[in-house]
């Protein structure tokens, strides 16, 4: 077992924050430490907040954080920034609406740079919830980075996706430019304290009606996070949907279908890696002219990958 892994099991808190470096860095030994916290899953609520910027995200898991501490359960919090130019890092570091859980060891808060991941999320995001998970928080929440139209990614990461939307603010139309509709367990209004909520609410319960299943109702909540209002509701709502994956079939479906992505996404990156590893170690491949045909370029040094086995098997 890495050792990693050993003081994981023994509630070391800098054994959690260094395991989860080591991913971001995809270090060699970082497969062998995932298979590893695998196996030490205790089934935390996987919770994913998605949405466009301003939408107050941040705000709400905040206060989601408050409500489930309330509960006595421990919560850790991954919020996926964006990379900053010059350091590689997240811009805008442990979440600054949050300090006021900082000192709280029930509480686990950390910053992730997308480093140029698409999904508004960085690439390691489902690697840093399983060790959160392993560790022993009852909940674990994603937040995402807020960009719009590319945050499809987060139904790879969590068991329950909510998007947090806002009256008068366009989101619906983004909602049907990006598909987020198809990837929404709950819908969150928040600033329901705002001029339109009537309106936004209406229109996506008729979303909501044209896309319902017998086995599961997209959910509706109101919220106004800067008062607290509608957070005990949310939380119904997450437990809820909890309970359809975890107890009925058609949720099951659902979880094996979310790990056979996750396993090709893997199977994807392996490959990648081995690649790119053929290629830069070769001097006998074709050089790379930007007036070639890329296509052809990609399916010669493809094909010649395989029929020597790739950089792991002698090549």
């Amino acid at each position: 077992m890495h050792p990693l892994v050993e003081r994981i099991k023994k509630k070391d808190i800098r054994a959690l924050a260094k395991a989860i470096t080591l991913v971001e860095n995809d270090h060699e030994e970082k497969l062998e430490l995932l298979s590893d916290i695998f196996a030490m899953k205790k089934q935390a609520i996987y919770v994913g907040l998605t949405g466009s910027p301003g939408a107050g995200k941040s705000s709400l898991v905040n206060r989601l954080i408050s409500h489930v501490r309330a509960e006595g359960k421990s919560v850790a919090v991954i919020a996926v920034d964006p990379t900053s130019p010059f350091s590689g890092g997240a811009l805008l570091g442990d979440r600054v609406r949050m300090n006021e859980h900082f000192t709280d060891d029930g509480v686990y808060i950390r910053s992730m740079a997308t480093r140029g991941s698409l999904g508004g999320l960085a690439r390691t995001t489902k690697d840093a919830v399983r060790i959160c998970d392993a560790y022993g928080f009852d909940v674990v929440i994603v937040e995402t980075v807020g960009v719009g139209q590319s945050e499809l990614d987060i139904m790879k990461i969590v068991d329950t996706t909510a998007v947090v939307l806002t009256p008068n603010s366009g989101d619906v139309l983004q909602i049907f430019k990006a598909g987020i509709m198809e990837i929404a367990d709950l819908f969150v209004i928040n600033k329901a304290d705002l001029h339109g909520v009537g309106k936004l609410k209406a229109l996506l319960r008729e979303l909501v009606m044209m896309t319902m299943t017998e086995h599961h109702e997209t959910a509706i909540v109101k919220t106004i996070s800067t008062e607290n209002k509608g957070i005990d509701e949310l939380w119904e709502k997450i437990q809820a949907h909890q309970q359809f994956l975890y107890h009925t079939e058609a949720g099951k479906v659902r979880r094996t279908q979310q790990q056979q992505l996750e396993v090709y996404e893997l199977i994807r990156e392996e490959i990648w890696r081995d690649v790119k590893q053929f290629i830069e170690a070769r001097n006998d491949l074709p050089v790379i002219d930007p007036n070639d045909d890329p296509y052809m370029l990609a399916k010669t040094c493809f094909e010649k990958w395989k029929r020597e086995g790739g950089t792991k098997h002698g090549g």
